[in-house]
Formats: C-alpha cells, structure tokens, sequence
C-alpha cells in the first residue's frame, strides 16, 4: 500500500482563509451600515451585486483553469475584495460600470497572476484605480449625506434600484443632487479660512455633515476587532496613521485659505480608517515583516497627504496602496529578521574579487 508522504508542520489552528475572509467581512458590518444610513440602499445594493459579479468571473476563470470551483469560491476571498470595491464606490454608480470593475478586479488582479496567493496588487484597489480613471464623472458623484437640510438623499429602495439599473423607470438624476465630499471641498478652497468654509457648507455641518466621521470611527472599530482577534498585527495600520498624522501636522497651515485640513480631519475623512485596517492589510501584496510592515504603512500614509494636498485627487488610499504594492518586495529583501543562531541576511549581489 503507497504512503501519503507530507512535510511538516501538521498542527492545525483557528485561523484559515475561509475563517480569516469571514472576520475581515465581519469587521466590515458597521461601516457598511453607517454608509448605508448617510447615503441610502445605493451601498448595500452595490455591495450585493459586486458580490454576485466576483463570484461568476472567479467561477469563470476557476473553470477555464480546470480548478475546482467549490474549493475556491468557498474561501470567502472574492467576496472580500468585491466588499472592498463596492464600499468604495459612491452609491448610485451604473450597474455596468460596477461590473468592469469587480470583473476586472477578479480576472486580471487576481486569477491573471494565479489566483489567491500570487497577485502583487490589491485586486480591489486595481479596479477602483482603472474605474476612476476611465470614468472620472460617474466615480466622483457622490450622494448629499442624510441630515443636510435642503439636500435630501436618494433613500428609498427602489428608487436607489432603478438609479442603478435603470430598468424600472426613468431613474434619479444623479447629476442634479451630487456634492463634493469634505476632501474635495478642502482641496478646492482657495479663498476662504477654514472656519469661513465650515460655514458656507452644509455638507461640513451638523449631524450629517460629520458622516464621513461616523463612517471612519466604525471602519476603525472593526479594524480594532480585527487586531483583537489577531487577523493582522498593528504595524502597517499604525504606520499608516502616524505617517498621515505628522504629515497633515508639519503643512496643516493653520486655519488660513491655504490650510490642507487639521490631523484630525485627515484622519476621519476619506478612506483612511477603511485602507489602514482593510486595505493595506492584504496579507499577498503587503510586506511581510514586521519593519517592512511599518515601512509600508508610513509611506503609504505619506503618500496619501501628498496625493490629497497636492495631487490631482481629492484622496490617495487607492494610488498609495498600489504604488507601495510594487515596492513591497524590496521593502521585504531590505528589512528581512535574522534567523535564530545566524548573521544577518546578506543583501545586495555577492562581491567578487
């Protein structure tokens, strides 16, 4: 009788992909449901149809690469990156534009490079990149959050249904209630003082103006779920933070026309709760040791402020993620541990005499 002859380890733990992907979407809960309350069933009925679009082309490729489709699509880690790109989405964005994105997320982010395990990018940051850049209108109209007197939102199911698949009926006019986030306000401001632009924007104001805060306090309590149960260690989150902290502190500017916006500001606009604690964490295309993981957190959020207070987007989580994805290989050669009882690792080529 043949033996099945297996290397070690043979110890088993909590901690497999399918477990981990049901945490990290787990996690996600709340900022899902802050979103949906500011901004309508848009988010949710994105989320659900980026889901069912991963799904079939991993299944798609899965089939053309003769590789069992249970096995693979059970591992929950579709699901995660079609999460990720529909949280990122603004919520009433056309059906067939969510659809590029996810599918292209999947087949060539993922499965060109040999699925799970092999890509060098974050498959949903690759899609959200190729999606703001090919349809920079649709990708920045965003929905007026709930709460703002004179702006009221797209609530209603079936009308947030019909926006996006305009099958029903005529639809909403997205163009006519969109309005810029916080971070595009600021960018934009070239006159007024920082309190003159609290002022003269409701979208900055009130309850529903502090949204974008609401939604980074509950990204970052999921995130603070995750380390608990020890999803990911705190390195490249804290490195992320900290970095975006002493950036937006050293050319904050005060509260002048020339102002970037407070630390505190940076910190709870945008996708920066969302990016530190899901984004950059992605275990494939991040570094793997513990200094190139502060490393890669601290010039991802270095990258972030410069894309945000100088570049040509109102927010940089997407780019910064991506860029740093390319150095993360180097970072690792660079920052490897020494190996118990051994010198440290010899880097660069051998020299010769």
């Amino acid at each position: 009788m043949a033996l099945v002859r297996q290397t070690s380890p043979h110890a088993r733990g909590p901690n497999s992909t399918q477990q981990v992907m049901k945490l990290v979407l787990l996690a996600a809960m709340p900022g899902l449901a802050m979103q949906t309350i500011f901004f309508g069933w848009g988010t949710l009925i994105n989320v659900v149809w980026c889901v069912l679009i991963a799904l079939a082309s991993e299944a798609l490729i899965l089939k053309i690469r003769k590789r069992p489709l249970s096995f693979y699509l059970s591992d929950g880690t579709a699901m995660v990156t079609a999460l990720l790109l529909a949280l990122a989405l603004p919520p009433l964005v056309p059906w067939w534009l969510t659809m590029i994105g996810v599918s292209f997320a999947i087949i060539i982010g993922k499965q060109l490079y040999g699925g799970l395990g092999n890509n060098p990018f974050n498959p949903a940051m690759l899609g959200y990149v190729l999606l703001l850049i090919s349809f920079p209108a649709e990708m920045t109209q965003w929905l007026p959050p709930s709460g703002i007197e004179g702006h009221p939102p797209v609530n209603g199911f079936m009308e947030a249904l019909n926006s996006i698949f305009p099958l029903f009926g005529q639809g909403v006019n997205v163009d006519a209630i969109s309005m810029a986030t916080p971070l595009d306000i600021v960018r934009e401001n070239s006159s007024l003082t920082i309190n003159e632009l609290w002022a003269e924007n409701p979208v900055l104001q009130s309850f529903g103006g502090k949204s974008w805060i609401w939604i980074n306090v509950a990204y970052l309590a999921g995130g603070l779920f995750l380390l608990y149960r020890r999803v990911f260690t705190w390195h490249a989150p804290v490195g992320m933070l900290a970095a975006l902290f002493i950036m937006s502190t050293l050319f904050w500017g005060g509260t002048g026309s020339a102002s970037h916006g407070s630390p505190l500001f940076h910190l709870f606009s945008g996708a920066t709760m969302l990016g530190a604690f899901f984004i950059i964490t992605d275990p494939v295309s991040s570094a793997t040791s513990v200094r190139g993981r502060l490393i890669f957190g601290g010039c991802i959020g270095v990258l972030v402020y410069v894309i945000r207070a100088w570049g040509g987007y109102p927010d940089g989580v997407a780019f910064a993620t991506l860029l740093m994805n390319m150095a993360a290989p180097m970072i690792d050669y660079y920052t490897q541990p020494r190996t118990y009882g051994h010198d440290k690792p010899k880097k660069g080529l051998p020299k010769t005499d």
